[in-house]
């Protein structure tokens, strides 16, 4: 029997994705489901969803709630992550706050920029004692890591534990379905190779297939641009709690720049890079149409919402809706657990798999999946131009989890120094004061190697 735990179950819709994914595969219709969450009311929520979701699919899983990780992941074949260390309050708004008191103003900040790496220093320790509790408990289950900030999450696992794990994210299929609403065609006849890092991965090729053959569908995005010089795209249904009409102009003006298209939305991509957010250039802001503060704007109406929301998926009379998301964890695990080959897209150590980027970087590329894990593919030399824009987002990610694996507190200025956003905006002495101030403000969340403490050799 197949025993899946759920570290932060108290996610209850993106809980209940996964468990409807899960629960829809025949083979994993009578597995054990444990729900962790260190927040009983919210895990309460969760296993109720659970259990109208195996009802609403007339299935028998085991489902088991828990508030000790322990005894979610003793013996579990799969461990799934889904939580965010502080919370939005106080973490995250600490994180947009006290950055815009400097001048320094954020989109997102969950993967890059000072935001990122604030988030990277909060969630790294938390996942380390997850990797050595799982080794004990669990040594041979794989560990399906969806926790951003993804890639500093996931280099710092690799370094520092010998699970087998993926990082899973799910801007590659999105994207790949806005890009075929763009363009009118069928996302079904899709067919792309896509490669680089997480939420800056490039769609190396990318068609249509037909009965001739594959057409190349960049030509058809350039029209698109043509005649929509300032692209939106409608959000009101992403998991993302995007809202609808959101502009598209960033990741368009990229590809017209770059020639490849990037699989992250324009507002994180924006962050990434020093090209669209300066200090009073509101021309940019309008141009691009940059939201700032988005992602606290999406928490805030997430949060007024719950209530609601809470009643309506646990209402005992009202019918629970299970639609198929665009997760790969489900396939991961039945891919695994019954030999059924498949390819998603994960985020793995670049073990010789994209020739001009590190070996020991966490690159995002095509996998195979079957009875023998996750098998990434290898994809050779990326154009010369992606691979150095990726570089500037790797130098970050490599010395936050410098930071966080060996507690030298230098290497967390060192990360927002060469920063590309932070960079742009604030000059040394102004990040240096920036960082000791998050690192105050933070407080409990910020565990003491930033004082010095060596936690990793």
């Amino acid at each position: 029997m197949t025993t899946i735990a759920f570290i932060g179950a108290g996610s209850t819709v993106f809980a209940k994705n996964l468990l409807g994914d899960i629960l829809s595969f025949p083979e994993l219709a009578n597995a054990t489901l444990r729900l962790h969450d260190i927040d009983a009311t919210r895990l309460e929520t969760s296993e109720i969803v659970a259990h109208k979701v195996a009802e609403a699919l007339e299935v028998s899983p085991t489902i088991e709630t828990t508030t000790s990780q322990n005894e979610a992941i003793d013996g579990a074949d799969h461990v799934i992550t889904m939580f965010q260390v502080g919370g939005y309050e106080p973490a995250t708004v600490t994180d947009f706050e006290i950055p815009r008191r400097y001048g320094l103003t954020q989109t997102i900040a969950d993967t890059l920029g000072i935001g990122g790496i604030m988030r990277g220093l909060r969630t790294i320790p938390v996942l380390l004692e997850l990797t050595d509790n799982m080794m004990e408990r669990c040594p041979d289950a794989t560990l399906l890591q969806y926790v951003n900030p993804m890639a500093m999450n996931c280099m710092a696992i690799d370094r520092a534990s010998t699970i087998k794990t993926v990082g899973l994210c799910h801007s590659v299929q999105h994207t790949a379905e806005q890009l075929a609403g763009d363009l009118g065609v069928s996302h079904d006849e899709l067919e792309f190779r896509c490669a680089g890092i997480n939420h800056m991965a490039f769609y190396l090729e990318f068609g249509q297939r037909t009965a001739d053959g594959v057409a190349d569908l960049y030509p058809a995005l350039r029209d698109f641009i043509a005649a929509n010089p300032a692209p939106l795209r409608g959000d009101a249904a992403r998991s993302d709690g995007g809202i609808d009409g959101l502009s598209d102009a960033v990741r368009y003006e990229m590809f017209e720049r770059l020639g490849y298209f990037v699989t992250e939305s324009s507002e994180h991509f924006s962050e990434y890079v020093p090209f669209f957010i300066k200090e009073g250039r509101e021309d940019l802001l309008e141009r691009f149409g940059v939201p700032l503060d988005e992602y606290p704007r999406r928490c805030e109406r997430q949060i007024a919402a719950w209530e609601v929301m809470r009643a309506e998926l646990t209402d005992p009379d009202a019918a629970l809706d299970v639609v198929p998301s665009v997760e790969y964890g489900a396939g991961i695990i039945h891919s695994i657990e019954t030999g059924t080959p498949r390819v998603v897209y994960g985020n793995v150590r670049n073990d010789a798999l994209i020739d001009n980027l590190p070996s020991d970087a966490c690159v995002e590329v095509p996998c195979l999946v079957d009875a023998n894990g996750v098998q990434p593919t290898k994809i050779g030399a990326l154009p010369p131009h992606l691979a150095a824009l990726m570089q500037t987002n790797i130098n970050v990610q490599e010395l936050t989890v410098q930071a966080a694996l060996t507690g030298n507190r230098e290497h967390v200025y060192h990360a927002a120094m060469v920063d590309p956003h932070t960079a742009a905006e604030l000059d040394l002495e102004q990040i240096w004061l920036l960082v000791d101030e998050l690192i105050d403000a933070h407080g409990e969340f910020i565990p003491p190697f930033v004082t010095g403490e060596r936690l990793r050799v």
